[in-house]
């Protein structure tokens, strides 16, 4: 049993740790929405004057009355529960909204990420193989490029150009034509829900109404996952463990199974990283394109000193980048058991 424990314990520990690190950022939350300029109360009155009483019973009712401890232990409590309370401006429970608005966001920086990581994994392997070959050269300067152009820019270029310019893409005003209905919700996910609900005008609609934000957060963010990638391939490439496995006869196949073995790991452990800078370009883009989803929530919340909805997204987002950081984690390490913690490697 006690074997089993000790080859188990890295991941069990990890899991237990993420409570904690959610209730040391719902602290900090706590204390940074309170910075957010305006009265909640004013806002809710809509500039009515309000008499004394009302204005205290208004208090009373989004949990600011009492000392700041009071108010901290009511949240901390409220947000054990699964309450992150009631939006200020439209009264909607907040949880609710994150459960219908996530999904859309986290689809889109999704299948941004699963389109970089291709693309990483093809181009990479090229540049790797062919390092002399001008479309080598090329990928490698995009590659160096890592971040120079915001998700921003990037964006309001492809609707100038793919829209304005060229109609190759649809006006940016939602996820499919207004003139389509949404599909049955199913899991939450739009353009999933459509091809489960085998409604392929609407599924064809919002292929066409997503390819571009997604290729915006590809082009912004893939850059920084190739550079890590073609750096740790490379330098598996010439490692003597493969110098070894050449001169001894192994097949190409053995070959690049054992250097994408050997390089992943680093790049894998990028991924979370790159996923949460994708989650934040995500609500950038949503604005853009007029995507309905969890930039579209953060952004009313701050502009209408909502600090109860802003609240919760801070919670929601950080709760989903700890789950992911924790996935990678668990990935990496089982793809090199040296990065485990306790493992002692050759030399150390």
């Amino acid at each position: 049993m006690k074997a089993i424990w000790r080859r188990q314990s890295w991941w069990i520990k990890r899991l237990a740790m993420l409570p904690v690190h959610l209730f040391i950022f719902a602290i900090v939350v706590f204390f940074l929405v309170r910075l957010v300029p305006g009265d909640p109360v004013r806002v809710i009155s809509g500039g009515q004057t309000m008499t004394p009483e009302q204005y205290d019973a208004a208090r009373e009712s989004l949990g600011l009355t009492g000392s700041v401890f009071t108010q901290l232990t009511t949240f901390l409590g409220n947000v054990g529960t699964g309450d992150f309370g009631e939006s200020i401006i439209n009264g909607a429970g907040v949880m609710d909204e994150m459960k219908r608005r996530l999904p859309e966001t986290v689809e889109l920086a999704l299948l941004a990420m699963i389109v970089a990581s291709v693309l990483t994994l093809v181009l990479g392997f090229f540049v790797v193989l062919r390092p002399r070959n001008v479309v080598s050269r090329v990928i490698a300067g995009y590659a160096r490029a890592a971040g120079a152009i915001p998700d921003f820019c990037l964006g309001v270029l492809g609707i100038f150009v793919f829209y304005s310019v060229l109609h190759w893409a649809p006006a940016p005003i939602g996820r499919y034509d207004t003139m389509l209905n949404p599909p049955p919700q199913v899991t939450g996910f739009p353009l999933l829900d459509a091809a489960l609900s085998s409604d392929t005008v609407l599924l064809t609609s919002m292929a066409g109404h997503l390819w571009l934000p997604v290729a915006v957060l590809v082009i912004a963010y893939a850059p920084m996952l190739l550079k890590l990638f073609i750096r740790s391939v490379g330098q598996a490439k010439d490692a003597q463990a493969t110098k070894f496995r050449i001169a001894s006869g192994a097949s190409n196949r053995m070959v690049m199974t054992s250097i994408a073995r050997r390089g992943l790991p680093s790049t894998i452990a990028m991924f979370g990283t790159i996923f949460g800078f994708m989650l934040g370009g995500a609500v950038v883009v949503e604005q853009l394109f007029a995507l309905p989803g969890m930039g579209e929530y953060a952004v009313q919340a701050v502009t209408r000193s909502d600090f109860v909805a802003l609240q919760g997204f801070l919670l929601i987002v950080a709760a989903v980048s700890l789950l992911i950081f924790f996935f990678v984690d668990v990935v990496n390490m089982m793809l090199d058991p040296r990065r485990r913690p306790g493992v002692v490697t050759e030399g150390s």
